[in-house]
């Protein structure tokens, strides 16, 4: 007998069919700590949409948006996917994406507390 659904999780979609079966990361050239932006039209006539890209987009508000490394902790997805999903949601022009922070950026100690701080919350 299979298990019953645990109240308050939803089904989720399965990776392959996320992805259409793609393994290979888009062509964006996205790393685990690309800063991710959702557009802002990205919230309007978008209710079509997989409920995992529809999380990624509410999770990654603008200005300040996540690194593609925090959206896959949160969703609890492998970084690879997630680099596949969001390819399809930079070429669909959902969200914006940032080249990581260059190293006069990341000797900041404040950024890297903050950093600590909120991947300590997850």
């Amino acid at each position: 007998m299979p298990a019953a659904p645990q109240p308050g999780r939803r089904r989720r979609t399965r990776l392959y069919a996320l992805t259409d079966g793609r393994t290979a990361a888009s062509r964006h050239g996205l790393t685990m700590d690309t800063v991710i932006t959702a557009t802002a039209d990205a919230g309007h006539g978008h209710g079509g949409l997989p409920t995992e890209w529809q999380e990624i987009l509410t999770m990654c508000p603008p200005p300040s948006g996540r690194a593609v490394a925090e959206i896959a902790a949160r969703m609890r997805m492998r970084l690879t996917p997630m680099v596949v999903l969001l390819g399809e949601l930079l070429e669909r022009g959902l969200i914006r994406h940032r080249p990581p922070l260059d190293a006069s950026e990341t000797s900041n100690v404040h950024l890297l507390m903050k950093i600590r701080d909120n991947l300590a919350r997850l």
